[in-house]
């Protein structure tokens, strides 16, 4: 019996994840670079990781400390 859970929850488990990829709007890529020395060059530099992302590719992206308010 727990075996036949434990099948039926790793087939649930496998069938309902997905691959799917979450990439930045635009709105999201100037509220980041906004904060940016070199504004329009961090824009074109996410917009370009953004079009590799959805293309399949993989990318890069260094990860910055967040800073509350």
């Amino acid at each position: 019996m727990k075996y036949a859970l434990k099948i039926i929850l790793f087939i649930f488990v496998f069938f309902t994840s997905s691959n799917g990829v979450f990439s930045l709007t635009d709105y999201q890529i100037k509220k980041i670079c906004k904060k940016e020395t070199r504004e329009s060059t961090c824009i074109k530099d996410l917009q370009l990781k953004r079009s590799n992302l959805q293309k399949g590719s993989l990318i890069e992206i260094p990860v910055k400390p967040f800073k509350g308010n």
